[in-house]
């Protein structure tokens, strides 16, 4: 077992930043993060994990490797940080009402600079002079407090669209979480990297530039839509544009919100080097939200195949087994996620009603995992299953070992309305599992996508594609695929074949070695060498490009590479990046190879769709996909997107 330590922190290769996961959470950006510690033991991390208070859970649940050194944990909520807010002043600040004045108007210019012309600079400026521990020379925190800056805020009042009483409270806010993420001395890392959007990478962005190092970005999912269409209420699977917080039918308080989320990640992705992504279409997504494509790769989750590779031969027996007797007596159907509304629950008990209506009963459904998240959302699942009398079809099982009981189920069924590339859905190829799931996030280049393997050979689908919301359908593909056996044994022999060819967890810990490698200045990326004067870092991202790829064509085929903190490259903290500058790591083949996105026709076309989807709910999508007001509460909104 780990003896991390929580007070003190040394210098580490790379500092993971997480919002409410590992190690403290299960979950499967917890368990990718586990994976990448695990599989670069010769790199030293650390762990900065944001939560709401310290009621917050603060157990370790992954029995963290040795290779963590620290893990130190930053609250959000105000109330922790009431007695320091309040004690500071106007001696605090730069002396005089009119400096404040000045002061004020930088701080609501700055915001909109970032708004209107993209430009993170002047409130990163405000960060060195207001705020860095080792570069202020005055807190800018007590600025709330003042007439002055009250002052500047009713100058601009109308473009808030909210009485002053609610633009001070909504300030308080915003002012009161700035304070808990970026009023910190960080521990120094040679590479931060954040696996979300939000206040994870403001996080990741300030200790970056504290540190004079480097920050790496991952978007297992696309936080800023997820956390906009859980806070006005929205259907979570519909798309989101960056400038949908101008023009959405909500409330003053919400549009304030929205536009918190989305300019966040507008002020953040200019600081990342790179950007990782699970799979091509999140690419597209993220750039109707403002980031940078010519800083994004694709980089799988991976999966230890030979760790499966008992369960699939158990699951080959079973699968030969139905396919003999020419079916089941029971089928055994599992779905394995957190009991929360994103998940699609009670859509999976709908389709499980719709099933026993049409005549099919020989099934059970079991649901594991967390229960607990959302105990209303839970006991309202509960009570359908009761409601319907489907008590002996369905079982809401709570968090289970899942690896040591996947073998006993026959198909994965996944209703959520919003996924990035699901850990359990690989998890089930490599066991032989198919899957009927809905199409949202990574679904279908993982279930249907033409892949090849590793001899050429093309794959075909191991799953079934419906649409988020519409449980007739998965009632009725999931009857279909079982009553086919023909179709249900090929999907079992290809979902294994799947994962073999792009998702072997080797490959991909490779690749994010040779990342963290590389994004640290290491002048040895995995193996690589770089030619004789060839700089480290290019000006343009071009450059970079067509630097990294011929540094990988002639990379020798070595698997070792000596640790970041080994004493090679410079031991001097380089100066901090500039906005446009970034560090591409590019590498042939189809798991990580630089974003290229489709042609201007097609991006066109899907822009469209995408701003059609908020005019009005895709036919069979279910729930309504225009915004809807929610209760007017900062409440939700302040906590960390779980």
């Amino acid at each position: 077992m780990s003896s991390y330590s929580r007070t003190e922190f040394c210098d580490v290769d790379v500092c993971i930043v997480m919002e409410s996961t590992y190690p403290y959470l299960k979950g499967g950006v917890s368990a990718v993060v586990h994976d990448i510690i695990t599989f670069n033991p010769d790199l030293t991390f650390g762990i900065i994990h944001t939560t709401w208070d310290p009621s917050s859970p603060q157990e370790d649940l992954y029995d963290v490797p040795d290779n963590v050194k620290w893990v130190k944990v930053i609250y959000l909520s105000f109330n922790h940080h009431r007695p320091e807010l309040t004690a500071m002043g106007l001696r605090d600040l730069p002396s005089g009402s009119r400096a404040r004045r000045r002061l004020a108007e930088r701080l609501l210019d700055a915001l909109a600079a970032i708004q209107q012309q993209d430009d993170p600079e002047p409130l990163w400026t405000l960060y060195d002079e207001g705020v860095n521990p080792r570069t202020r020379q005055y807190r800018i925190w007590p600025l709330l407090g003042t007439r002055e800056f009250m002052d500047a805020v009713v100058d601009r009042w109308d473009a808030l669209g909210m009485t002053l009483s609610d633009c001070f409270w909504v300030l308080r806010d915003f002012f009161s979480l700035a304070y808990a993420i970026l009023d910190h001395d960080f521990p120094r890392a040679r590479v931060y990297h954040a696996h979300t959007t939000g206040y994870a990478s403001v996080i990741g962005a300030a200790a970056a530039r504290q540190n004079g190092t480097h920050f790496l970005l991952t978007e297992h999912n696309l936080y800023i839509r997820d956390t906009v269409n859980e806070l006005i209420d929205r259907n979570m699977a519909l798309p989101l544009l960056r400038e949908d917080y101008k023009i959405f039918d909500v409330t003053a308080r919400q549009r304030a919100w929205m536009t918190w989320w989305t300019e966040m990640g507008v002020f953040c992705y200019p600081s990342a080097e790179l950007i990782t992504y699970l799979y091509p279409l999140a690419v597209e997504e993220a750039k109707a939200l403002g980031s940078p494509t010519e800083r994004a790769i694709v980089v799988p989750n991976g999966m230890p195949l030979a760790e499966f590779e008992p369960r699939r031969r158990i699951r080959q027996e079973k699968t030969a087994e139905i396919l003999a007797q020419g079916g089941r007596d029971v089928w055994r159907f599992c779905s394995i996620v957190r009991i929360v509304p994103i998940k699609g629950v009670l859509d999976l008990i709908e389709a499980a009603r719709v099933m026993v209506a049409s005549g099919f009963t020989n099934f059970t459904i079991d649901v594991m995992g967390p229960k607990e998240h959302v105990p209303a959302y839970t006991q309202k699942c509960e009570d359908r299953i009761v409601e319907l009398g489907l008590t002996d079809h369905v079982r809401l099982l709570g968090t289970v070992n899942v690896r040591a009981v996947i073998t006993e189920y026959d198909v994965l069924l996944m209703a959520s309305y919003n996924e990035g590339q699901p850990i359990v859905v690989l998890e089930a190829m490599a066991t032989g599992i198919p899957t009927v799931g809905t199409e949202v996030g990574g679904m279908r280049q993982v279930l249907d996508d033409v892949f090849y393997d590793r001899d050429g050979n093309e794959l075909g689908a191991c799953g079934v594609l419906i649409d988020a919301g519409n449980y007739q359908a998965m009632a009725e593909e999931t009857i279909k695929l079982v009553n086919d056996l023909d179709r249900y044994g090929r999907y079992a022999e290809t979902a294994y074949r799947r994962v073999d060819a792009k998702f072997r967890i080797e490959d991909i810990m490779k690749r994010y070695n040779s990342i963290y490698r590389t994004v640290g200045r290491v002048d040895d990326p995995a193996g690589v060498v770089l030619p004789a004067g060839r700089a480290a870092v290019q000006s343009t991202p071009e450059a970079n490009a067509d630097m990294w790829i011929q540094a990988f064509d002639e990379a020798p085929a070595d698997d070792g590479a000596p640790a970041l903190d080994s004493g090679q490259g410079t031991d001097q903290a380089p100066a901090p990046k500039a906005p446009g500058e970034t560090s591409a790591v590019l590498q042939e083949g189809a798991d990580v190879a630089p974003y290229a996105p489709s042609d201007g026709t097609e991006h066109d076309e899907a822009l469209t769709v995408a701003r059609r989807a908020h005019a009005r709910p895709r036919e069979r999508s279910g729930p309504d996909g225009e915004p809807r007001r929610a209760a007017e509460t900062t409440t939700t909104s302040q906590r960390p997107h779980r």
